[in-house]
């Protein structure tokens, strides 16, 4: 492409027609030739008389100059100028594409792929070998990987960015094995790192270095803290730029367990300032819901944070036994508050109101016996999952409960009375505990050598009691016993609460087996040394694009491991361990990001800074206009116009009218559908004729891109087919009624909210009506049908788990669809080559001999899955032209034509159902086709 200030032109030898522009001005110069004078006699006498009509012996100059601008603009816009072209390098020999496929790369992802395709496409015309390496990969063995640069394209599409950072010291190591100079393209994610500038200096030495970073800033979201009562979010960024607002959600399942968002709220970065923060408050319920919060809008994993169990505290409910007045200390639920209140809501009351109040766990403390009602209540609380924490005491230990038959709310049956210091069953001195045996939850604290018991109740003896023991004295006496009762725990600590027994609720073991036993939760992340010995495995993971995913069979880590940094071997996710839960989040809590720092000879571009725009379409309809205006002056010299003459008159109004259609919007076969006077009347409306409709998803640029798109295909189906369709229109599925519209275009948003209730019900009854859905995730489909690599695909999972959708499978060579009225291979939108699913054959359709193709049943499928942006590759403007760009080139227009082909098909299928699949249409097919 050759340039000229900020314009350049595809096919700059077209510019060299413009040195025949002197030449073309002397020949209109010369035409028409001058009068020649001759002396006449005879015109004496016509002096004196006036000719009303006169005509110019020479064409006057500014028709010359508009006849030449005319002109100009013409080779001017078949030279293919584009203003702001983006820059092809260019050059010789090895060229080294390196990527930084960290998390912070994520939001942009696309843009990268872009610009390093756009450089792999100008080797591949320079005939350059080319090697693609992703710094967060292994590097690769036996020096440079190099391959064609069309190989080196299926590579670049593969790549995936990481949720970790990148670490460039394996690089740094891996180029001292590589032998040869080369050219190196860095397409760098923008933050620092240790070894960043010692790569870029040894690329340089290599054979030069162009590096590509974003010149936004990267944002990180750190975790999310409860402080004095309210939620504290903060956030980072890499570089103190402007002022700027964030949006940050909290999302997590509601009661129905449809995931939505939960809160808001917004962070505002001040002029200068790197650091965000913001406090929201929320109810307990609401707060233990949210399983993570994300900036809205930006696809990362590291603006996603993980919430664990320091954000989620428990609701405990508290019932005592009764105590001397104003003797606090003496309380047997003192203690309990101390140790309590700092991590979790404490709640007090009578037995029935607080199982109303749904807590997680009840703790009696020297409570010996309930109402019936009572009891009946706790126990089926109990039963259905609930954590019951007992402690003895004085009333217990006098009371018979639990003594002679089993009682269902005790571990263990008790004997009477109990043992102390100087009783009748009495120890000699005080006891300490034993140390905590392996199956107990307990296992790994340390117990102080203060911590000493001088009474408690007795168990008594059974075969069951070793293996409901959980805690023992010195002497093996057991201290702390648990049994399951249905889906919940019983929990007994055979000493009392307060400090009248025992010294252990003066200590911190004390807050520490309350923690263990799941009682309360932590208010930061454990520490090393709570986590040495313990061993975590992870249940769900984050990838690159902040989107969650199962973490299947992956091995567990050690939890000494859970307080380094996140990489391959510790990605981010949420880890587990018997009850307890820690977020491994990409940014922790005093992570700060910044800027990536160059050598002085490298100065970072980035290609989507400056919008190509083509100029091609303006320049030639400026001719166009030009020479309009010349047939209106030139009629006008000539004296047609002003003699009045029917031909004059009508060569100017064919003038006039070319230069209106120029300017004016291009006329479409369809108008804009006029607003219905009453909501009854739209789905009457679109019950007369076909009307395609997309679901309205709160996004005002979706939803016009969604009905651009329709639009563009509605008017390819009234060119090419007998169908001549209504406008399309948008629909809200929470109340507007959807069986008018034989297909629903349903594009997916990672913010969208999930439907009512009601609206899926609706859906579903929509479905097995007849009509058909077709979800776009818009995402290209990047890592295939069911995964959650983007957030497209994880919000398409959570929309679609509520509807009755069949078994699904990718579009097979012989389904109807691929021959309702074109015969297709392929089903491009925006992206190409990506699979589109269909509801799968029956397992019993078997191609029938001679035929090509499977004989099918009458049915349409109800679904089609993809990720292709097909209403991207349809839409018009209003003009009638195409909205949006689709490829390059004569490629890209044609990939744009194979879209509307698949929608004409797509319709066609819908109206149609399988009736290609019938044998009087075999022949025909089977010419077509070549057989």
């Amino acid at each position: 492409m050759f340039t000229l200030g900020p314009i350049g032109f595809v096919t700059p030898w077209l510019l060299a027609a413009l040195v025949a522009l002197p030449v073309l001005w002397l020949i209109l110069r010369a035409i028409p030739p001058a009068p020649i004078r001759r002396a006449f006699p005879g015109v004496a006498l016509l002096l004196g008389l006036e000719d009303e009509d006169s005509e110019a012996d020479r064409t006057p100059w500014w028709l010359l100059l508009l006849r030449m601008l005319a002109v100009g603009a013409m080779i001017l816009g078949f030279a293919g100028p584009v203003l702001n072209p983006d820059p092809v390098q260019s050059g010789s020999g090895p060229l080294v594409v390196l990527v930084d496929d960290s998390y912070a790369a994520a939001p942009d992802w696309a843009a990268r792929l872009d610009a390093a395709e756009q450089r792999l496409e100008a080797a591949a015309a320079s005939g350059r070998r080319v090697a693609v390496v992703a710094l967060n990969d292994l590097p690769p063995e036996g020096g440079l990987p190099l391959r064609a640069a069309s190989d080196a394209q299926a590579r670049l599409e593969g790549l995936l960015p990481k949720a970790w950072p990148v670490d460039h010291a394996p690089a740094l190591e891996w180029l001292d094995t590589v032998e040869g100079g080369f050219e190196t393209l860095w397409i760098s994610d923008g933050l620092a790192g240790s070894d960043r500038a010692a790569l870029a200096r040894e690329l340089q030495a290599r054979g030069g270095l162009t590096v590509m970073e974003p010149p936004s800033p990267r944002i990180g979201l750190q975790p999310a803290r409860i402080a004095d009562g309210m939620v504290r979010l903060s956030a980072t960024r890499s570089r103190a730029e402007a002022p700027q607002e964030i949006e940050v959600t909290g999302q997590g399942p509601d009661p129905a367990g449809i995931e939505r968002e939960l809160a808001r709220a917004t962070l505002t970065f001040e002029q200068g300032a790197t650091e965000a923060v913001a406090e929201i408050s929320l109810p307990p319920e609401l707060r233990n819901r949210i399983d993570r919060f994300e900036v809205e809008g930006v696809r990362s994993a590291g603006t996603v944070s993980l919430t664990d169990d320091t954000l989620r505290r428990r609701k405990v409910a508290l019932i005592g036994g009764a105590s001397e007045e104003g003797l606090e200390l003496l309380s047997p639920l003192h203690y309990l508050r101390e140790a309590l209140e700092p991590t979790a809501d404490v709640l007090e009351g009578t037995l029935s109101d607080l199982i109303a109040a749904s807590p997680d766990v009840f703790i009696l403390a020297d409570v010996a016996a309930l109402a019936p009602g009572d009891k009946d209540a706790l126990e089926e609380w109990v039963a259905e999952g609930g954590l019951l924490l007992r402690f003895a005491g004085p009333r217990l230990a006098a009371a018979d409960t639990g003594r002679g038959e089993v009682d269902p709310l005790l571990p263990v049956r008790l004997r009477v009375g109990g043992r102390d210091v100087g009783g009748a069953m009495s120890w000699g001195e005080p006891r300490g505990l034993a140390p905590f045996p392996e199956d107990s939850p307990f296992y790994g604290l340390e117990i102080p050598d203060d911590v000493q018991v001088t009474s408690q109740v007795l168990a008594e003896p059974g075969p069951q009691l070793a293996e409901r023991t959980i805690a023992a004295l010195a002497d093996g006496t057991p201290l702390v016993t648990r049994k399951t009762l249905a889906d919940g725990q019983v929990v007994l600590v055979h000493v009392s609460a307060n400090a009248e027994w025992s010294t252990l609720p003066l200590s911190g073991l004390f807050v520490q087996m309350l923690e263990r036993l799941a009682v309360s939760t932590r208010t930061g992340a454990p520490e090393a040394g709570e986590l040495e010995g313990t061993t975590w495995v992870p249940e769900t993971l984050l990838d690159g694009f902040g989107s969650l995913d199962d973490a299947g069979e992956r091995p567990g880590v050690a939890g000494e491991r859970l307080t380094g940094t996140v990489g391959p071997d510790l990605p981010p996710g949420l880890y587990a361990d018997e009850d307890r839960r820690v977020a491994v989040n990409v940014i922790g809590e005093d992570d700060v990001l910044r800027p990536a720092s160059w050598p002085a000879a490298v100065t970072p571009e980035w290609a989507g800074e400056r919008e190509e725009t083509d100029l091609s379409g303006l320049l030639l309809l400026l001719a166009l206009a030009a020479l309009a205006v010349d047939v209106i002056a030139s009629l006008y010299l000539s004296g047609r116009l002003t003699r009045g003459g029917d031909g004059g008159k009508a060569a100017a109004t064919a003038a006039l009218f070319g230069i209106a259609l120029m300017i004016a919007p291009e006329a479409r076969a369809q108008e804009a559908a006029t607003p219905t006077e009453s909501p009854e009347a739209a789905p009457i409306a679109a019950a007369s004729e076909v009307t395609l409709a997309f679901v309205r998803t709160g996004d005002p640029e979706l939803d016009r891109v969604s009905e651009a798109g329709l639009l563009g295909l509605s008017q390819q189906l009234f060119q090419r087919t007998s169908v001549e369709p209504n406008p399309p229109v948008g629909v809200d599925i929470e109340s507007d009624e959807l069986a008018v519209y034989p297909i629903l275009y349903w594009p997916v948003s990672a913010e969208q909210p999930a439907p009512s209730a009601e609206a899926y019900a609706k859906l579903n009854a929509y479905l097995r009506g007849g009509g058909m859905i077709v979800f776009d995730t818009r995402d290209g489909d990047v890592a295939g049908f069911g995964s959650s690599a983007t957030p497209e695909g994880s919000r398409l999972r959570t929309l679609a788990r509520p509807l009755d959708i069949p078994p699904l499978e990718p579009v097979p060579e012989d389904h109807v669809l691929t021959r309702t009225f074109y015969l297709l291979s392929d089903f491009p939108g925006r992206y190409f080559g990506q699979a589109v699913w269909v509801e799968a054959s029956p397992p019993d359709a078997e191609r029938a001999e001679g035929m090509p193709f499977r004989n099918l049943n009458d049915g349409v499928t109800p679904v089609i899955i993809g990720g292709n942006d097909w209403a991207s590759a349809w839409a018009v403007n209003e003009n009638g032209t195409p909205m949006l760009p689709v490829g390059r080139g004569f490629a890209g227009e044609r990939q744009r034509e194979i879209a509307y082909r698949f929608g004409v098909n797509l319709v066609m299928h819908v109206l149609t159902g399988n009736y290609k699949s019938d044998q009087v249409h075999v022949p025909a097919l089977l010419e077509r086709l070549g057989q």
